[in-house]
């Protein structure tokens, strides 16, 4: 089977691409095909992050085994595109060079026969012209109310005060030191 995927870069104006690929391969193949769709380089690191129907980001499958046991964490290559993608598991975000944060939603749009005499991965269509630089991203935190501030201590400068005056401590003569 092939999947079909529109790759789309994160961004203000519409820049996509149509990759085809083999439901066989796997997410390395995925990746190669979209940096090379996009015009990069490849000397990057990069990752994919499973998502739910809204974008949301879930787990990393990282390009590189950056567990503490080596062989312990699953890579990109570990993963066959059919393992992790099908009708009803659509989504994935890529993110390529975290210092740029390139960030590329990719969606699943269809899943057909190949066609013989094609070779796969291929970019079937192309729309926008990469900008010069990644844009710029917000992290935002979930709005948790807690009632407890890990750096709330509930002491102002007047609290401080109580220990004006106070000889009741040893001093130890490094007055040098607190210069």
């Amino acid at each position: 089977m092939v999947y079909k995927f529109r790759v789309i870069l994160d961004a203000e104006e519409d820049i996509f691409r149509d990759i085809a690929i083999l439901a066989e391969d796997t997410l390395e193949d995925l990746h190669n095909a979209i940096f090379n769709s996009f015009g990069f380089d490849g000397m990057e690191v990069a990752s994919f992050y499973t998502c739910d129907n809204t974008w949301n980001q879930e787990d990393e499958i990282a390009m590189f085994d950056t567990g503490d046991i080596p062989g312990e964490q699953k890579t990109m290559s570990d993963y066959l595109l059919s393992d992790i993608l099908d009708k009803e598991n659509t989504k994935i975000i890529y993110v390529y060079d975290f210092i740029s944060m390139w960030t590329f939603l990719v969606e699943l749009a269809a899943i057909e026969e190949i066609v013989a005499g094609n070779t796969y991965p291929e970019t079937i269509f192309s729309v926008g012209e990469m900008p010069a630089e990644a844009m710029e991203k917000h992290f935002i935190a979930e709005d948790e109310e807690e009632e407890y501030n890990e750096f709330e201590d509930d002491l102002d400068e007047e609290d401080l005060d109580m220990f004006e005056g106070d000889d009741s401590f040893e001093d130890y003569g490094f007055e040098e030191n607190w210069n």
